[in-house]
């Protein structure tokens, strides 16, 4: 069927350029090259298609069937290519993420924004803590926390990821602030309950690990319910940085353990592997990456 293609693409050429020299020229072949697919097509269609002299060349009756045919092949696939290379060379069309639940939740409005920049682009997000199959389900981007082997995907570093221990005023004028971890003990402690050890806060501060297994006074599998709750003054919670730089510089929450460190859980861009990306996967892309770093400059701001 490629060899169809090619000599019917042939033929279209070499009827509009008028000669083999012009028609190799155009196609990037010897004209000993063109002459042979002319004749192959011929051999296939058992049928001559050119009368050939040496000033001119015209096609015969079957090769004036055939010519429209050709030539319209010959633009279909121009049109397809050129379709291609649009997709690349402009956001245009849909791009396909999937994201986990309360990250969706917190940087939606930026994909927002994404979209409102280039209303071409059709945003279609799956907010999922589950591992989704990126190239089965179709997906052209996605977030994850932990990239397993799989040489049918790229990923590449987006954000280190670090949880902040904070409460609202409202709960630390009830309460004294705790100034090591062992202190969180006597406070109401909120939890994420997805990760199997949820209860247990780890700290690390001049070499010296601190291990406390909280008792929670509210447990969820949502980072944005935990937040919603610690605004709420119901106790102290941990959530990851880049959902509370906001609320940390207006005061609506308390970083507390501030000289205590926690674990540093990277999370990574990942896509199909596929060479250079179509334009509007990369602008969404930029935009996701562009975010998470004024996210870590805002919580470098507060120290």
């Amino acid at each position: 069927m490629q060899d169809d293609f090619a000599d019917l693409a042939a033929f279209a050429i070499l009827c509009e350029s008028g000669s083999f020299t012009r028609a190799a020229e155009r196609l990037g072949c010897s004209k000993g090259q063109l002459s042979k697919r002319i004749r192959a097509l011929e051999v296939r269609l058992e049928t001559r298609l050119l009368h050939r002299t040496t000033r001119r060349l015209d096609p015969t009756a079957a090769g004036r069937t055939l010519l429209p045919e050709a030539q319209a092949l010959v633009r279909q696939r121009e049109r397809a290519l050129q379709s291609v290379a649009r997709l690349q060379e402009e956001a245009v069309g849909p791009v396909r993420l999937t994201v986990p639940v309360s990250l969706g939740y917190t940087f939606f409005e930026v994909l927002l924004a994404c979209r409102a920049a280039h209303p071409a682009i059709q945003l279609d997000l799956v907010l999922d803590n589950g591992y989704r199959d990126l190239v089965a389900e179709g997906f052209d981007l996605a977030i994850r926390a932990r990239v397993e082997p799989d040489e049918r995907l790229v990923a590449r570093p987006l954000f280190a990821m670090q949880e902040v221990t904070c409460a609202a005023p409202a709960y630390l004028a009830a309460h004294e602030l705790p100034q090591v971890p062992e202190e969180l003990l006597d406070h109401r402690c909120l939890v994420n309950n997805h990760y199997a050890e949820g209860e247990v806060w780890l700290y690390h501060r001049d070499h010296r690990l601190g291990r406390v297994q909280v008792a929670p006074s509210l447990a969820c599998n949502h980072y944005s319910l935990l937040k919603q709750a610690a605004l709420a003054g119901q106790g102290i919670a941990r959530l990851p940085s880049f959902m509370v730089h906001e609320e940390l510089a207006s005061g609506a929450l308390v970083w507390l353990l501030r000289d205590w460190r926690t674990p540093s859980q990277p999370l990574f861009l990942v896509h199909p592997y596929q060479g250079g990306l179509p334009k509007r996967t990369r602008v969404v892309a930029e935009a996701l990456s562009d975010w998470f770093e004024r996210s870590r400059q805002r919580l470098e701001a507060l120290g």
